[in-house]
């Protein structure tokens, strides 16, 4: 069943009724978050999208004061975000609330891609859905890196060389491409001012992507846990206030959680090397990128040897897109009929062992190359690989799914212990025999 639905928005001023008769902006808010039929069925993992809405928002408000107070020059950009921590006006809050938000933005992301990986969200007709997502994803990854740069501090700025330096592996117009992208050959003044520049205006581009993606959306329709289309009114409800207090209630947790950190452990997902002045003439350690970095990295490191004409930096970068790229074909990658995990007990077994080898990335991706951890980091991309290109076909076309129940309401009556009747209808007079 398609999310278009026949508008039912009635004006009710004569104020109301002239806007509506030129730009129909109220009644497009009120068929899309008062009056859209949602599943009845969904769960609290279906409430990140809203979270990320709030998230993003969040996240360009504090990024444009924090941009008023910024210097874009590395001989200032180091003491002007101290002098926003300790001169500006609540700076420090707006400071934590966008660094640790970041942090809090991939939190939602991740949950929000594995809930679509696990109910099969991504299946047809949501394909263009799911590829929109990955745009988003994507600019997330680029925007954060970007952001990661602007404090100028140890770990920013030999961060910056090293992911910069990532893409002269690629043959011909590697060079050229770093070049591009530091301004130079070497990290300095052009790569803040560029990065700077690209970091405050992707936002604007995530947010236009996520009004593709939410359009997307109430055209195929919301998925939901059973991962069966809706059949009939009666497996729906308004959005509001269903939706949207189940939505508000989520916000309210995860804003909580959120500001235990920005007033308790602010640095808590940060890296203290960061707290020191960038300096081109003293190398850090250990240079790690941010914690949602860290599975790719492990997979970019977990390649240290040739493969035939590849060397093993080049190996690594395609190895790493690669693994992001796969997210992408998704759609086409699993071949089962059923969308929902629910009915599927072998696939479910292999999406928490899928999870479990990406957290496990993430821990080798902080640890140095050295000892088991290469070893450990291969074997992991190896079965990231693994699971997307083999299990996700083979197990379509195998596995014997559980018995699914003929509609949403059938699946919620089952799951409450109701009786076969649909939902809201009387029930049957007790006779006493």
């Amino acid at each position: 069943m398609s999310g278009m639905q026949h508008s039912t928005y009635t004006p009710k001023t004569g104020i109301g009724r002239w806007v509506d008769a030129r730009m129909p902006l109220p009644r497009l808010m009120y068929d899309s978050f008062v009056a859209y039929p949602v599943p009845r069925n969904l769960n609290y993992a279906y409430t990140f999208g809203g979270i990320l809405s709030l998230m993003l928002v969040a996240q360009i408000l504090t990024g444009v004061v924090l941009a008023m107070h910024y210097a874009a020059n590395s001989g200032l950009a180091f003491n002007s975000v101290e002098g926003i921590m300790r001169d500006v006006n609540n700076g420090w809050l707006l400071r934590y609330m966008h660094s640790t938000g970041a942090s809090f933005f991939f939190i939602a992301v991740y949950i929000h891609m594995f809930r679509g990986l696990y109910y099969g969200s991504y299946k047809a007709p949501r394909e263009l859905l799911w590829i929109l997502g990955c745009i988003i994803y994507l600019l997330m990854m680029a925007t954060a890196f970007m952001g990661y740069v602007l404090p100028w501090g140890q770990m920013s700025f030999w961060g910056a060389t090293v992911i910069t330096g990532f893409f002269s592996a690629i043959p011909l117009v590697g060079d050229w491409i770093q070049q591009l992208l530091i301004g130079g050959f070497a990290v300095g003044n052009p790569t803040l001012n560029r990065f700077f520049s690209l970091h405050y205006l992707l936002p604007f581009m995530i947010a236009g992507v996520v009004i593709l993606h939410i359009w997307a959306l109430h055209v195929a329709g919301q998925t939901n846990p059973t991962g069966i289309e809706v059949k009939s009114k009666g497996d729906t409800v308004p959005f509001s206030p269903h939706a949207t207090v189940k939505d508000g209630f989520a916000m309210i947790v995860f804003l909580f959680i959120f500001a235990y950190f920005i007033f308790y452990i602010p640095n808590f997902l940060g890296h203290a090397d960061n707290y020191v002045e960038a300096n081109p003439l003293k190398t850090p350690s250990e240079i790690v990128p941010e914690w949602y970095f860290l599975p790719f990295y492990a997979i970019l490191r977990a390649i240290t040897f040739n493969i035939g004409p590849i060397n093993s930096k080049l190996g690594g970068v395609l190895v790493m897109f690669g693994s992001i790229v796969l997210l992408f074909i998704v759609p086409w990658l699993d071949t089962s009929k059923v969308r929902s995990a629910v009915y599927r007990p072998w696939y479910k077994l292999f999406f928490w062992i899928f999870i479990a080898d990406v957290v496990m990335l993430g821990w080798i991706g902080a640890k140095p190359p050295e000892g088991i951890y290469p070893t450990l980091a291969l074997l992991g991309a190896v079965w990231y690989y693994v699971h997307f290109l083999i299990i996700l076909p083979v197990l379509g076309l195998i596995e014997t799914p559980k018995r699914m129940p003929n509609s949403i309401t059938e699946a919620v009556l089952e799951k409450n212990g109701g009786s076969a009747h649909p939902a809201g209808a009387a029930a049957a007079p007790q006779t006493k025999g």
